[in-house]
């Protein structure tokens, strides 16, 4: 009897340890399907010329890809069918393709220029179809009137029905920059201590209407619209459902929506009307281009630390996008990315292709090789 207690509990330890053994293998494999299936990835943004050759883009692509860039966010000026013709150069290159556009400030826009009541207005009462605020390309379009906001919708569904890209990436998504960052401000010959009336956009009769009608109150006749909290939220939330509507939309085509934003909500939010935690989106490229605002590179590690933290339990991702001409050194380069990696990102973004030298592939190579 005591021999027979005793075979079953020698068979009941061995079948407990094949379950252990076998639950730790598929525990293993687990963590190694989640390594694999969430790699550091490497960007780069570039703008597309129609002229150029598809072996001349070949060769471009080859470069990117033994460098060990994963991705290109290419501009082709909205043009989907620039767009359809190089998506296959590029994924043959061992490239994925995003679809780049500039979606509020439209420069040139020819169907936008037939229409100048789509224009932001600026609290000085001037349009940017005419009066453009900081540089001559700062042409933005009111998120909130209807005909405009279509347009601009409209421009992002031509680019989702492209085959083989992965999303369609937003720039300038926002309001024209209430302020500048503060690198930029001695180009300028500008002081920003406050709010300036002519940067501080829209006030256009669409968005007076429409905020009155939520409020009962005239944004225009407030004491100090810099601390009206309303009349800011009214515009942030008037980005963020150009955002949300665009998010339904490329999903429609089975393809993600990206953007590239300011370096972390708070920051984007002051400088931009910008609120990206808040936003419908898949994955962010937060341009922490420290130069710009005469930071560090450790600040780098720091901005994309505050998206991720942002951003913590919701299900957006962020890229760190940085800024070439910024580093000082190839070994700045390699601190960045690594920074970026050690503070959550997914994987880091450079602006943009033609500031790529010899010496930044390289380091971007060896981190490739180092991160795997």
């Amino acid at each position: 009897m005591k021999l027979t207690t005793l075979l079953l509990f020698v068979l009941a330890l061995n079948i407990f340890s094949c379950a252990n053994t076998e639950s730790k293998k598929i525990d293993d494999n687990e963590s190694e399907i989640e390594k694999t299936e969430t790699p550091f990835e490497f960007g780069v943004w570039i703008t597309a010329d129609a002229k150029r050759t598809d072996d001349d883009y070949a060769q471009e692509f080859q470069k990117y890809k033994n460098a060990g860039i994963d991705e290109i966010l290419i501009n082709t000026n909205t043009d989907p069918a620039l767009l359809k013709r190089l998506v296959p150069v590029a994924t043959k290159n061992g490239l994925k393709v995003h679809a780049w556009i500039m979606a509020m400030n439209r420069p040139g826009d020819t169907i936008a220029l037939k229409h100048p009541e789509w224009y932001v207005v600026s609290k000085e009462g001037k349009s940017s179809f005419d009066t453009r605020p900081y540089v001559d390309y700062y042409q933005w379009l009111c998120p909130t009137r209807e005909a405009s906001r279509n347009h601009v919708l409209s421009l992002v569904e031509g680019l989702a029905k492209v085959d083989g890209i992965e999303s369609v990436h937003l720039d300038y998504i926002r309001f024209s920059d209430i302020f500048l960052p503060i690198g930029l401000l001695p180009k300028y010959n500008l002081v920003q201590d406050t709010e300036l009336p002519e940067y501080d956009f829209c006030y256009c009769d669409a968005c007076i209407s429409a905020f009155e009608k939520i409020h009962h109150k005239n944004p225009k006749e407030s004491h100090n619209t810099s601390i009206d909290m309303e009349w800011k939220n009214f515009r942030l939330n008037a980005i963020k459902a150009v955002v949300d509507d665009a998010y339904n939309i490329v999903h429609k085509y089975n393809k993600n929506l990206t953007a590239a934003v300011f370096p972390y909500p708070e920051m984007a939010d002051h400088m931009v009307r910008q609120r990206w935690d808040k936003w419908n989106i898949d994955e962010v490229y937060p341009m922490i281009y420290h130069g710009f605002y005469n930071e560090e590179v450790d600040w780098v590690g720091y901005a994309t630390k505050q998206g991720v933290t942002d951003l913590e339990g919701k299900k957006t991702k962020i890229n760190t996008g940085v800024y070439l001409p910024a580093f000082k050194s190839e070994d700045e380069l390699k601190q960045a990315i690594l920074l970026a990696k050690e503070n959550g990102a997914k994987g880091v973004t450079f602006f943009d292709g033609p500031a790529l030298t010899e010496g930044h592939l390289n380091a971007i190579k060896e981190m490739k090789a180092k991160l795997k």
